[in-house]
């Protein structure tokens, strides 16, 4: 089983059921903590949309809306080929997207603010430019003993990309659908927030 954008190896720490497992993630402070919490994993520092593993496997996923952070259609295509060439027959391939509808509806919220003791966590999200992107604003703001405060400010991107592009887009690499579903595990329609992919290789 092949993860791409296996972060911290939560999912992979998981998936106790798979003799082997293999996370491919670009932050090597990431996989750090992956090898700590999954340590008879193969993890791999690499780009999910351009990779050579060399093997092929079961079953490849990419999940929690890891997908939506290429910042770019092309790169989705480029992930999905990558992906066909790892898999073998009949293998499987899951993943998920938050939709276009989630990401402007999280644009519309206010700010969300959560404290963590001295910490406060703040975020808000841009709404998306004309190709679809959309900036998440992420403020880490400690309050020291001095009455000081420190802060940190990271941005993350989102791509949202119309559920008929993606599934024009999987054919074309390889795959056929075979079941969608959104977040309350129906078929997806425009209201849908988050939306499930399960394709196999043609």
């Amino acid at each position: 089983m092949l993860e791409l954008g296996c972060g911290t190896g939560t999912i992979l720490a998981g998936l106790r059921t798979f003799e082997s497992l293999t996370g491919i993630d670009r932050s090597p402070d990431m996989l750090a903590i992956a090898r700590e919490k999954v340590p008879r994993a193969r993890l791999v520092e690499g780009d999910i949309s351009d990779f050579d593993l060399g093997e092929r496997f079961d079953v490849v996923i990419c999940v929690f809306d890891t997908l939506n952070h290429l910042p770019r259609f092309e790169l989705w295509e480029a992930l999905f080929a990558c992906t066909r060439a790892h898999l073998r027959a009949g293998g499987l391939f899951i993943f998920d997207v938050n939709t276009v509808t989630k990401i402007h509806g999280l644009a519309a919220y206010p700010p969300f603010f959560l404290e963590a003791g001295p910490v406060t966590v703040a975020m808000n999200v841009d709404a998306p430019d004309g190709n679809g992107l959309s900036q998440w604003n992420i403020w880490l703001i400690e309050r020291h003993r001095d009455g000081s405060l420190s802060g940190l400010h990271e941005p993350v991107w989102e791509l949202g990309v119309e559920l008929e592009e993606i599934e024009n887009g999987l054919p074309t690499a390889g795959f056929t659908v075979l079941e969608t579903l959104d977040e309350r595990g129906e078929r997806p329609s425009g209201e849908s927030e988050r939306v499930h992919f399960a394709t196999r290789p043609r």
